[in-house]
């Protein structure tokens, strides 16, 4: 047996050429429906294209430089533009019952991409090195932590985003476009809904199976071939069809459209806020949070995995919390990371400081509550401008002078340096100084662009751009009973979401259910071109061939 020969055959009966590059297609593809999948194709080429460019010049290019923030902008309506179409493509499909006739694993791996590009958009948002991302970052962190991702997928370590980012969807993604593409062709478009259910099921019978024979037992009717589009579409009205030219005039279009969207609305790019900036802008703000920190009163000291072993944030799934299973993987010592440590480095030069800190770690952990207690008592009437403040006279024995250091530090971009050290030459883990930010610099600023989670968060976008609308319905269930007062509610609405997702996945293989597309009737305004041809071959007594 010749095994070349043998695969040869095999893939010419499964694949044929006139199937991959077809001149005829059933007169229905001409609804509109079917040019969403077009335009989603068009769209995901244009984003790999602007993709490379602004992988290749960097996040200071697309900052700094006219034609690269010109660039990203193409890239982010590019984003914008194959959500939308692939979401219409998505429900088109749904409406069509795309699955139909042995096309499971289509539909299958058409959702699958819908959620692959979720990802890799998300990790894009968080690659943006601007506020927008730092914002998500500490927003989506929580929901990760509270089922155990985050104690692997960290949102704020901007090399492992950008990695996931530019590399590792990317190759998924058109992986599974490719696949999915290869699904369609071999197989074709599934045929309108027939006039009845029962011959519905019967074509259902004829080509529902993912594995043919040629032949079966005797005296059985021969099953065509999944391949077999000749006999698939046997009956139905065809017409000449170009598949490149098609393509091509979309992504013509597509092109156009993105265009003149980049360069007459642009993209949001609002700078990333710095330590530097959260001290000078806010003094009191900074030192508060510093002291909250040293106290071991802040959020991030007591929210437990992945940072510490607190429970202040840990959240539950019935009696089981993922959160505490995958432990403490970034252990954050808030007190030294924030305040002792930075403290420590500037008293090897500063005597004043040395004394202040040595006396400060050196009393009892009483005295130490009672200093930190009377000087928060004064920072409540304290003021501050310019990274300057003025604390009333408190006994709060080396804290002012610690504290006053630690804000000279912070207002001199010192402090931004510090939180990134990791002991490696190159330094894109924002972990540390975003956790500080998050305890109130962030969350200020983010109310002011309607991004806080009562305002529908991360769906929003700064300034009037269009946000991650794809994330919608995850975003949803924040705003109502009971996740919206449930102390589980980030681990609650990712168990939704999981379980809605898998519902979607498996649709096909749901019976009964999956005949609701039929019953909903929007199919036969999607075909309706076809629906008139049939009613009107029965006028005429006509009547069409079963496949």
């Amino acid at each position: 047996m010749n095994l070349t020969t043998s695969i040869r055959e095999w893939v010419r009966r499964l694949v044929p050429l006139e199937d991959i590059l077809p001149d005829r297609m059933p007169a229905f593809v001409r609804s509109p429906v079917y040019f969403f999948g077009v335009i989603c194709l068009s769209s995901l080429v244009l984003l790999i294209l602007t993709g490379i460019l602004l992988a290749a010049f960097g996040p200071q290019w697309w900052h700094n430089n006219a034609f690269g923030h010109f660039i990203n902008s193409t890239h982010f309506w590019c984003a914008e533009l194959f959500f939308f179409s692939m979401t219409l493509h998505l429900w088109a499909s749904f409406f069509m019952g795309a699955w139909r006739h042995g096309r499971q694993f289509t539909w299958v791996s058409g959702v699958i991409i819908f959620l692959a590009s979720i990802g890799t958009a998300f990790t894009g948002y968080l690659s943006q090195t601007n506020f927008d991302a730092q914002w998500i970052a500490v927003q989506g962190k929580d929901a990760l932590n509270a089922v155990g991702v985050g104690a692997f997928f960290n949102l704020m370590n901007f090399g492992q985003m950008y990695g996931f980012h530019i590399i590792l969807l990317p190759l998924l993604v058109l992986s599974l476009v490719g696949l999915h593409l290869l699904l369609v062709r071999i197989r074709g478009i599934v045929r309108p809904y027939a006039a009845t259910l029962a011959e519905e099921r019967e074509r259902e019978k004829l080509w529902g199976g993912m594995r043919r024979t040629t032949a079966q037992t005797a005296g059985a009717a021969v099953r065509p071939l999944p391949s077999d589009q000749v006999s698939y579409y046997r009956g139905l009205r065809m017409m000449p069809y170009d598949l490149i030219r098609e393509g091509l005039i979309a992504l013509l279009i597509v092109f156009v459209l993105i265009l003149a969207f980049a360069g007459f609305l642009s993209s949001p790019d609002e700078p990333p806020l710095t330590l530097q900036q959260y001290a000078q802008q806010n003094p009191v703000g900074f030192v508060t949070t510093a002291m909250h920190e040293l106290s071991n009163t802040s959020l991030i000291a007591n929210y437990g995995p992945p940072y510490n072993n607190g429970t202040g944030s840990v959240q539950f799934i019935g009696p089981v919390s993922l959160q505490q299973i995958a432990g403490v993987t970034i252990p954050l010592d808030v007190a030294h990371l924030y305040v002792l440590d930075p403290l420590a480095i500037i008293a090897q030069t500063n005597p004043q400081i040395a004394a202040a800190l040595q006396t400060f770690t050196q009393a009892s952990a009483t005295q130490q509550a009672s200093w930190e207690d009377a000087y928060m008592k004064a920072l409540a009437n304290a003021t501050g401008s310019n990274g300057q403040i003025n604390v009333p006279q408190a006994a709060a024995g080396p804290l002012p002078t610690m504290m006053n250091q630690l804000l000279t530090v912070g207002t001199s971009g010192a402090l931004d340096g510090l939180l990134l050290r990791s002991g490696g030459f190159y330094q894109n883990d924002f972990t540390k100084p975003l956790l500080f930010l998050s305890e109130d610099a962030l969350p200020t600023k983010a109310a002011q662009f309607n991004l806080l989670g009562s305002q529908w968060g991360v769906m929003n976008e700064t300034g009037n751009y269009p946000g991650a609308a794809w994330l919608w319905l995850y975003t949803f269930w924040y705003q109502v009973p009971p996740y919206n007062t449930s102390p589980n509610a980030d681990a609650l609405v990712l168990v939704t979401m999981v379980i809605i997702t898998t519902l979607l996945i498996i649709f096909p293989y749901l019976p009964y259910l999956n005949r609701l597309p039929y019953y909903m009737g929007i199919h036969r305004l999607i075909w309706r071109e076809y629906y008139r041809d049939v009613r009107t071959a029965h006028q005429i007594g006509e009547t069409s061939p079963a496949p």
